[in-house]
């Protein structure tokens, strides 16, 4: 491993650097903000806390059995390129985690595991999942740690291990246990936020809110994408249990392991189980808003059913009082030439005409039943 290394910037000891940078939303942290924890261990116990790359290697060189475990916020190319020369880290992991926005996945470059998970955290405030993103290298001593978001805390991971000194001696492999025990552990809180909005949505289907369309529709997004980052967890448990069975590791580390795939278990079925549940509430929903259609276009067919029949009253009226004015029109005209004027029964028959007419259109509109 290089002696020589540059300082990177903001670089502090301790676990205070897992934790800072908490309030950025850009892509790359600020100088200020990139913080670096770095510390080396030696029996399971905090020997030294260095304040660059540079150290923590002459750290690792001069102590027998050490193990540095080194933790970046969002570092720039320059300073991961730097972690990567002390390390010996592989350029395709290197370029990943430079590039971020990586699908979970284990790989192994040598004696280096390259691990991408995908923590979430559920915002109360605006009941969303906000997904971060995790790079872990873990070498035969060392454990180099690239959160690329606000969760997990990388800090509380740190303490739980100085707390056990037992588990922490165990090694590089013994705080990748830690770190996917929390980050599954973080993922128990996210269910919970999204059960809770579903159950909300169900409300407000069977309600007829109107908005809960839209609302369904964001929450299977953020499902959809919470899927994503939970069910390679899976397989990245599995080819972990693989690399402790091909290096010996320990019984208890198995056993831990064995935990936590249980808890990831019951995370994707749970996760995998919100889809088909969203599903179903979109089939609800668009039965339900098709049903209110129909029930709508059936007043409708109804008030047009009951119009017309109005209409076809009126217009039977219409065309029986129009007989009587036409007779009546023709034989109002003051023309001295005209037939049966001076008729004595012209006028009875006049009158008798109107009223024939008369029932006779009564007689046809009733039985088209427009009367």
């Amino acid at each position: 491993m290089a002696q020589q290394g540059p300082r990177l910037p903001g670089a502090r000891s301790g676990g205070a650097g897992e934790q800072a940078g908490h309030g950025a939303r850009v892509e790359q942290a600020s100088p200020d903000e990139r913080l670096v924890g770095t510390a080396i261990y030696v029996d399971g116990r905090r020997a030294h806390s260095p304040e660059s790359l540079a150290e923590t290697s002459r750290a690792l060189a001069d102590e027998d059995g050490a193990m540095a475990w080194v933790g970046l916020y969002r570092p720039s190319a320059e300073e991961l390129q730097a972690a990567a020369e002390e390390f010996g880290l592989h350029e395709l992991a290197v370029e990943d985690a430079i590039l971020a926005h990586q699908r979970p996945k284990v790989e192994r470059y040598d004696e280096t595991l390259f691990v991408v998970l995908r923590p979430a955290r559920y915002l109360d405030e605006t009941e969303q999942v906000e997904l971060g993103e995790l790079h872990l290298f873990i070498g035969p001593d060392f454990v180099l740690t690239v959160r690329h978001g606000r969760s997990p805390d990388l800090s509380a991971v740190r303490d739980r291990m100085e707390a056990a000194p037992e588990l922490l001696r165990r090694g590089p492999h013994a705080v990748l246990y830690a770190v996917l025990d929390a980050v599954v552990d973080d993922y128990a809180p996210v269910v919970e936020g999204v059960q809770h909005d579903i159950d909300e949505i169900e409300t407000q289907v069977f309600g007829g809110d109107p908005n809960a369309s839209r609302r369904t529709y964001q929450l299977s997004r953020e499902v959809i994408e919470l899927q994503r980052a939970t069910s390679p967890l899976l397989g990245i448990l599995e080819e972990v249990g693989a690399n402790y069975a091909e290096r010996d590791a320990d019984a208890e580390l198995h056993r831990r392991l064995r935990d936590v795939t249980d808890h990831a278990t019951t995370v994707a079925e749970r996760v995998g189980g919100f889809r088909q549940m969203i599903s179903d509430i979109l089939s609800v929903n668009a039965t339900l808003v098709t049903q209110e259609q129909n029930e709508k276009m059936k007043s409708l067919t109804e008030a047009s059913y009951a119009q017309s029949e109005q209409v076809k009253s009126i217009s039977s009226w219409a065309a029986i009082l129009f007989a009587p004015t036409l007779v009546g029109t023709v034989y109002g005209m003051n023309f001295d030439a005209m037939p049966e004027l001076h008729w004595s029964f012209g006028y009875p028959m006049a009158v008798g005409l109107m009223i024939v007419v008369c029932v006779l259109l009564y007689v046809v509109f009733k039985r088209r039943d427009w009367l």
